[in-house]
């Protein structure tokens, strides 16, 4: 086995970071932008490890979501080394038919934390309110008041 490593410039980083948030958004798969030995992160859901437990988690975490779309106009980038850090916003429906958006519901906004190598997503973790719909507002007293 050889072990390989292409250059990326933080273009090409930036670029794979991109394509997997618009292939999620038009529901197209993006899979193979994964390595083989991938490591995902998603709140209440925790780490999978490899493909095919990313591929699992994706589909548990799809079952909640009927439509989602990231506003890339406003999106913050930090890249440094492998890292690609993305903050930025989105807006949706639930597969319950809730309607969610940032700055208008307390959902929407979240970052992402990249480890782009060889033109492969090495590690994402993911970091927002998994809650989308605001179903859990009885547990924070500050939700509570807001309506």
């Amino acid at each position: 086995m050889t072990i390989s490593q292409q250059t990326m410039t933080e273009e090409q980083r930036k670029s794979v970071a991109l394509e997997y948030l618009k292939r999620l958004d038009r529901g197209e798969p993006f899979f193979d932008l994964f390595a083989e030995d991938a490591q995902l992160y998603f709140p209440k859901w925790g780490l999978a490890n490899g493909k095919e437990e990313i591929e699992h988690a994706f589909s548990d975490i799809a079952g909640i979501l009927k439509a989602i779309r990231h506003d890339y106009a406003y999106f913050n980038y930090i890249i440094n080394g492998d890292q690609v850090v993305v903050e930025g916003t989105s807006s949706g429906m639930t597969a319950d038919g809730i309607e969610w958006r940032a700055g208008v519901t307390h959902a929407g906004r979240w970052c992402d934390v990249f480890e782009i190598r060889d033109f492969k997503i090495q590690r994402l973790f993911i970091y927002l309110d998994p809650d989308y719909a605001g179903a859990d507002v009885a547990r924070y007293p500050w939700l509570r008041h807001r309506e």
